[in-house]
């Protein structure tokens, strides 16, 4: 095989001499691939033109010292060191600037940075391994399909193929010997062959998994593993262990070398979580060889004895009538993911201990709380669990008798820190520590226990009240617990704010609201803002305080839609209420119903008037009027008669006459004179005046004449006169109404003279046509 650049003179100079004669441009040879890094010539054919070329390498001159003239018609451009991945190489001419030709040169690297592992399959762990993979490095940036050839030596002889930079072959390899291998890169366009790659067998040997077992104490684990039978060589092997809670916990690796007649070993690892999972691993290597594979495998471990704290506490109700007593004992759970049988016991003892005559009472609870009994009287519990029949802990705690003498914290401060409650207390006396215990419903109890006058309450639920206990520990004994009640670990946010009604008017608008859902812990309202606005005009807003939960917005636009929204605002937040729209009235709805019921009580007046003034002129119209029928024919009395009485005077004025008067039917029955008779000659009852019945109207059938002038004007009213029943009397002949029975005038003093008065019946007619 002639060198690449040797071959491209041998092709160009036939070419050239074929061309002498002709009068054509053209650089050559086109499109070419070479190896990066090695040198290249190209020719250019200048027959065409006169003169000097010039040439440029992506659009750059290159040095003119590189290119020489071979003669009249070519010119030869040299290029060393070439590494361009792809370049585009030109010929033109120096008078005319013309391109005369060019071409483009790509590179090509060969394949390095060769491994090979020697390896088993996985169905195959003994022996010679049967695999060998390789992989290499290959930079190519080409459109062209690349294949690849493993060749191994002493004979050259190929392995495998592969288009990608790996290849696994089934190929038996001498142990106790090198071995060479080479890679081939072959395309339609180039080919290039990697430098060769030795190797020591046993230094690319990748053993295959140890085997591992792993065995669970209770305070302890062993760990054991086991290298495959291939081979007595040295190696290494490792064993990894970490908690599997996630991928960032810390690990630890225990390093451990064997000898070549070792197939195997173990380790113990102490001083690990209580059950808790944790995954162990291990891989093993030849000196100078490859690590194997991990193997893998997750174990629960035991519950540890030392990892045993029960905490044991109780909480005392309030005794019975009959100074029972209910004790919640209460103590820290073995964790559900522990495995085992576990079984817990209280024993209820009187204190102290050594008091005769009762019995103590064994009780069997739950995982973590039971309810005891006790009488006014010291007792102690006792704590006691098993797993199976092994003892796993146990505790004691002390129930004080009632009435009984023991110290108590004072002063107890409390503050709230982003979910954190910080309690203070004063000591009573000095003890040995503190017990705090706290609940937010009063049925999940959290305690714990310390030396100093303070504590710190994490974990808490958001939000929550919490009623804390503190109780002073001294000895074997525990005394009186404190209790402040309803702390919240974080204040929030006001509870939710809606509005609750919105009436509007013309100008103005009346809006109230509430607080809804206000939990134990809400922050309390410092204020409320009320936003309203148009769609078209600004956001205005006014602030009241956190007492009213209403107001009047004034200064509106009257018949324009309104929305509005309450935001409530604490020392911890705020809340926002939904929006509300309304509209604005066009008059004020309070001026129409002040109108209406302005309408309303003058119509009632005016009906209640008219009803009054018809109910006046009916009693009016009802009023009594004399009935002709019913008038009396009566004396007038004479003037010895009259002394004592009323004075008469004369008719001129008969207005002015005080004994002026007419006398009704009614009158006349109550005033009868002892004179006077009826029909039947019947004497009536006595009196100053005398009178003479007139016959009845309707029965009456006589007719008679009216009396002379003189004596008709005795008893009839002048017509002017307001006093006067009656307008006018004509004089015209009146008869008078016959009777089935006839009525005697009864004389009267013969000495004076009788004045007889008719009524005749149409005298209301021609007054009423007057």
């Amino acid at each position: 095989m002639y060198p690449f650049p040797a071959l491209l003179i041998l092709v160009v100079i036939p070419s050239i001499s074929d061309g002498q004669h002709e009068t054509t441009c053209n650089v050559v040879p086109k499109d070419q691939y070479i190896e990066v890094g090695s040198d290249t010539e190209i020719v250019c054919q200048t027959s065409c033109v006169p003169g000097k070329v010039f040439w440029t390498l992506n659009k750059i001159p290159v040095d003119e010292s590189l290119s020489h003239i071979t003669n009249s018609s070519h010119t030869v451009v040299t290029l060393r060191n070439f590494t361009h991945h792809i370049a585009t190489l030109e010929c033109s001419s120096v008078d005319t600037k013309q391109v005369l030709g060019g071409t483009t040169i790509r590179t090509y690297s060969k394949p390095g940075k060769i491994s090979c592992i020697l390896h088993y399959d996985k169905y195959f762990k003994s022996g010679v391994p049967q695999l060998l993979t390789c992989n290499w490095e290959h930079e190519i940036d080409s459109s062209l399909a690349v294949n690849y050839t493993v060749l191994i030596d002493p004979n050259q002889t190929k392995i495998c193929n592969s288009t990608i930079t790996t290849c696994t072959a089934k190929h038996s390899v001498d142990l106790w010997q090198n071995s060479t291998v080479t890679v081939r890169a072959r395309t339609t366009a180039w080919e290039a062959s990697s430098n060769t790659y030795t190797f020591n067998p046993y230094h690319i040997l990748k053993m295959s998994r140890p085997e591992i077992k792993v065995t669970t104490f209770y305070d302890h684990l062993l760990v054991e593993w086991n290298r495959s039978p291939t081979y007595q060589k040295k190696c290494h092997c490792q064993v990894q262990y970490k908690k599997a809670v996630n991928e960032s916990t810390p690990e630890w690796v225990l390093n451990k070398t064997l000898t070549s007649d070792q197939r195997g070993s173990n380790v113990t690892i102490e001083k690990l979580e209580s059950c808790s999972n944790y995954k162990f691993a291990a891989r093993c290597a030849l000196d100078k060889a490859p690590w194997s594979e991990w193997t893998n495998k997750t174990i629960l471990t035991k519950l540890n004895k030392s990892d045993v704290k029960l905490r044991l506490w109780r909480k005392v109700a309030e005794p019975e009538k009959n100074g029972i007593r209910k004790v919640h004992a209460m103590w820290v759970e073995i964790p559900s993911t522990c495995q085992g049988t576990f079984s817990y016991t209280i024993q209820q003892t009187p204190y102290p201990e050594s008091t005769t005559g009762v019995n103590n009472k064994d009780h069997i609870c739950g995982n973590s709380t039971c309810d005891v009994y006790v009488n006014q009287d010291a007792h102690r519990l006792h704590l006691t669990v098993f797993d199976n029949e092994h003892l796993l802990g146990e505790d004691s705690v002390y129930v004080p008798a009632i009435g009984e003498s023991l110290p108590e914290v004072t002063d107890i401060q409390t503050s709230t820190l982003e979910g954190v409650i910080l309690v203070r207390w004063k000591a009573p006396v000095p003890v040995g520590g503190y017990m705090i215990d706290y609940t937010h419903d009063g049925n999940h109890y959290y305690w714990k226990e310390s030396k100093y006058t303070n504590a710190t309450l994490f974990g808490l639920l958001d939000k929550k009240p919490y009623n804390i206990t503190i109780t002073p520990l001294f000895g074997d004994k525990t005394g009186h617990g404190t209790q402040v009640f309803q702390i919240c670990s974080r204040i929030g946010d006001p509870g939710n704010v809606n509005i609750s009604n919105v009436e509007p008017y013309d100008k103005s608008a009346s809006v109230s609201w509430i607080v809804e859902s206000q939990e134990a812990c809400s922050g309390a309202v410092v204020n409320y803002t009320i936003f309203y606005y148009t769609q078209k005009g600004p956001l205005l807003n006014v602030t009241v305080d956190g007492t009213k939960q209403g107001i009047l917005l004034e200064d509106l636009n009257p018949d324009t839609q309104y929305n509005v929204y309450v935001r409530a605002t604490a020392l911890t937040g705020a809340t926002k209420s939904t929006d509300r729209v309304f509209e604005t009235k066009t008059f004020d709805p309070r001026l129409m119903t002040l109108l209406s019921v302005c309408g309303s009580i003058t119509i009632f007046l005016v009906l209640s008037l008219g009803l009054w003034c018809a109910i006046q002129w009916k009693k009016f119209k009802e009023k009594p009027v004399p009935n002709p029928g019913l008038s009396s024919v009566a004396l007038w009395p004479s003037a010895s008669s009259r002394k004592g009485a009323c004075p008469f005077q004369p008719f001129s004025n008969p207005s002015e006459s005080l004994c002026d008067m007419v006398y009704t039917e009614e009158a006349q029955r109550t005033s009868t004179s002892p004179l006077a008779t009826d029909c039947n000659g019947n004497t009536a009852s006595e009196q100053t005046e005398e009178y003479v019945v007139a016959p009845d109207p309707v029965k009456s059938v006589e007719t008679q004449h009216l009396p002379s002038p003189g004596e008709s004007t005795a008893l009839i009213f002048s017509e002017n006169s307001p006093t006067s029943p009656y307008r006018s009397q004509s004089s015209v002949e009146t008869h008078t109404l016959r009777t089935s029975k006839q009525c005697k005038r009864v004389p009267v003093k013969q000495q004076e003279k009788a004045l007889t008065v008719y009524v005749t019946l149409d005298m209301f007619e021609q007054g009423q046509g007057r």
